[in-house]
């Protein structure tokens, strides 16, 4: 399928997990990418891949929490391409901790990563977003939608990323801009190993099992991306507001 050619999408978190199976995705569906990411050399490493299948990929070094960065990205894109019809916002980061044991600077650096960098990069792309009618696909988490033991300020800020969606998808819906978010259980990333690592040894495990459905496996990156890739694509030119999980069952059960 070729849904993208001709459109130009800016992805960030591009350097691994989701972000980079978005941008896998999408640039061999046909769109121009310009993919983001703080680990710029990881970043270029894997879009020369791409560049290499010849595809047409650009790199920008971006650290999200940083309005100012993410504005001037946008500029990039905007200047690379002539144009922006897609923003897909996957870079984030988390941590499970007892909630007692949360800083004031890991809460402020999570809020900052995952919530006003998304703020931050939407606002920048809106006024190009409505000149191509174009859309935005955000990266909430079923953490965003149930509470999860030991990860309050992930889910806090997930939480608000979903809620931002559906705040702009009502507001610009009669101006031609669409805005999705997807709400991703456990995948198989860097991120969620991250996650793994951090938990507490005193952790209640059987609290931790009711909260998490019974199947025995995660999903896969590139499951993830082919939703964004339905979310950002004409197919689904009809559909703005939601909130799409992906969990295996564990909002639902």
């Amino acid at each position: 399928m070729k849904r993208f050619d001709n459109k130009a999408a800016l992805v960030t978190g591009a350097a691994s997990g989701i972000g980079l199976a978005t941008a896998q995705r999408l640039a061999r569906e046909g769109a121009q990418v310009f993919a983001c990411d703080l680990n710029f050399e990881q970043l270029q490493t894997e879009m020369a891949k791409l560049g290499a299948e010849g595809l047409t990929v650009r790199t920008h070094k971006l650290n999200v929490a940083d309005s100012a960065a993410c504005h001037a990205a946008v500029d990039a894109a905007v200047a690379a391409f002539g144009k922006l019809d897609v923003l897909c916002n996957i870079a984030g980061i988390g941590q499970f901790k007892d909630f007692a044991e949360i800083s004031q600077s890991e809460w402020d650096k999570i809020m900052a990563v995952n919530v006003t960098g998304v703020f931050s990069l939407c606002q920048a792309a809106l006024p190009h977003l409505l000149s191509s009618r174009g859309n935005i696909v955000n990266m909430s988490s079923s953490a965003g939608v149930v509470g999860v033991p030991y990860n309050a300020a992930y889910c806090a800020s997930k939480g608000a990323v979903l809620m931002l969606t559906k705040s702009l998808a009502s507001e610009f819906a009669g101006r031609g801009v669409r805005v999705n978010a997807i709400c991703p259980g456990a995948v198989n990333t860097p991120l969620s190993r991250g996650f793994n690592e951090s938990m507490p040894k005193d952790m209640d495990a059987q609290l931790m099992m009711r909260v998490f459905p019974l199947t025995p496996y995660s999903a896969e990156p590139e499951e993830i991306a082919a939703a964004v890739a339905y979310l950002a694509s004409d197919e689904a030119r009809f559909v703005t507001g939601i909130g799409f999980s992906i969990d295996g069952g564990q909002t639902g059960i």
